[in-house]
């Protein structure tokens, strides 16, 4: 299933439009939440794992870090794999804890097993309610 993910941090303006796709039509918040940090972990796990063999950037990917704010090679110093289970974990305690909202088409959702009906013009919405931490997830 094809998603548009927003996200935005409380104080900030910016709205960052993220396309994301699941294996499956999640039926409730839970089935949410576990295909998007599936698909995370396997980004990042997939990153950490990668060779670089290229050791300059182009003109374009300059051009395209800069407009994220940091231009770096993306060499990776720690090669940690992250663990699919503790990232679940995390982010339902994140959840129940209050760390983050969910809104389906302008419709808080607080229930984890409520039913969802999803479409790919279905717009989610995560907003992160702390200022503590770092940059988007």
């Amino acid at each position: 299933m094809e998603l548009t993910l927003q996200l935005k941090r409380l104080g900030k303006k910016k709205v960052k439009q993220v396309p994301f796709t699941l294996q499956e039509t999640p039926k409730n918040l839970e089935d949410l939440l576990i295909g998007c940090v599936k698909n995370q972990v396997e980004a990042f796990n997939k990153k950490r794992t990668e060779v670089n063999v290229i050791g300059f950037l182009s003109p374009a990917e300059i051009e395209e870090k800069a407009q994220s704010g940091k231009v770096e090679f993306g060499e990776l110093a720690n090669k940690d794999l992250a663990n699919l289970q503790k990232a679940i974990d995390n982010v339902f305690l994140a959840f129940k804890d209050g760390l983050f909202v969910v809104f389906i088409n302008d419709d808080e959702i607080t229930d984890l097993k409520a039913p969802l009906e999803l479409t790919s013009e279905s717009v989610i919405a995560f907003i992160r309610m702390t200022f503590l931490v770092g940059t988007y997830w």
